[in-house]
């Protein structure tokens, strides 16, 4: 099997569906697919056999050597067989987004087309967002089937614009539709040397520094200190929040001798508001559980934050009165 440098993985799954590197192989039934939906793909004339092996020896072999290719080709297979290919084109690194391409089995279009574009859909999210980390996916479509536009809005697709007589195909010009789909996979990634700006930016916020323990001012150097003191710390797990590749939060763990980690976390003011915070904590407890010497973790939230006290009920810990102004959450992870 082929691999792609610009990917971390290269086999997506979904029950008995998977994504894998397209393949050789399936190369005459993809066209034979073209050929057949031509009247809604980008594509001036039916492609023959000799033009298929010529793109498939000369653009799609080199995209697997390519750190950054500016397109990322999958076979979708079910139980093992072939039922449709497609992947990201026209792939912009910088700003993070490509648009969605597929097409299937068109013997499968009429039965099958809403649960192979479902899970399609999230096939490649995988591969956007949890891969690539990238910021955006849409679709670009003729509007000729609006059948899809009803999958990809179950999918919380929106429609982001149309476009009118946009594209001139067989003699006239036809209306395009843009459906699109923002990152919202959260995860945290350890935190660098680097990190100490943004998180002076983020505990300097009035708007954060209202609920935290410490409300006194602070001033960067000392906060640089601080902040590099943690990550050289061995029982200190410091990590940023990443929502895409974007920098939204911390999340610390200090640990003492008896394995109970101190957990504090916050999210910038700018991404308060918006459902990231149950999925920090969330993801903050899975780095517990997978730290050996974490037996307990615990928080303290002061009673009036009542975004932050909402999430830790939520995920099930354990709530105590410790002060008059101040609420201590456990829960066991080891």
């Amino acid at each position: 099997m082929n691999t792609y440098k610009a990917l971390d993985k290269q086999e997506y799954t979904l029950d008995e569906y998977s994504l894998v590197p397209i393949r050789m192989q399936d190369r005459y039934d993809i066209m034979q697919w073209r050929n057949e939906q031509i009247y809604h793909l980008r594509q001036a004339e039916p492609l023959t056999k000799e033009k298929q092996d010529w793109y498939f020896e000369n653009v799609v072999a080199k995209l697997f050597e390519q750190e950054k290719p500016n397109q990322i080709l999958f076979s979708f297979l079910r139980d093992e067989k072939c039922i449709g290919y497609g992947g990201l084109v026209h792939i912009n690194w910088i700003d993070q987004h490509a648009e969605i391409s597929f097409i299937m089995d068109s013997a499968l279009e009429e039965a099958n087309f809403l649960i192979n574009w479902s899970v399609y859909l999230e096939l490649i999210k995988q591969v956007a967002f949890d891969s690539m980390r990238f910021h955006k996916i849409y679709t670009y479509a003729f509007d000729l089937r609006p059948h899809l536009y009803v999958v990809l809005e179950k999918a919380n697709f929106k429609k982001e614009a149309v476009l009118n007589e946009h594209c001139f195909f067989n003699g006239h010009f036809e209306r395009v539709v843009i459906h699109s789909f923002l990152n919202n996979r959260l995860h945290l990634e350890l935190a660098s040397l680097s990190d100490d700006v943004i998180t002076y930016n983020w505990a300097s916020d009035p708007k954060v520094r209202a609920f935290s323990l410490n409300q006194s001012k602070i001033k960067f150097e000392s906060h640089k200190h601080w902040f590099a003191s943690k990550l050289a710390d061995k029982n200190c797990l410091y990590f940023i929040a990443k929502n895409g590749r974007s920098s939204v939060g911390s999340f610390r763990i200090d640990i003492d001798e008896d394995g109970v980690g101190l957990i504090s976390y916050l999210l910038g003011s700018a991404h308060h508001s918006k459902g990231l915070g149950t999925r920090l904590l969330e993801q903050g407890v899975q780095k517990a559980r997978e730290h050996s010497a974490i037996r307990t973790i615990k928080g303290q939230v002061l009673k009036y934050n009542e975004p932050s006290l909402k999430v830790f009920r939520k995920l099930g810990f354990k709530e105590e009165s410790v002060s008059e102004d101040l609420f201590e959450y456990k829960l066991n992870v080891g």
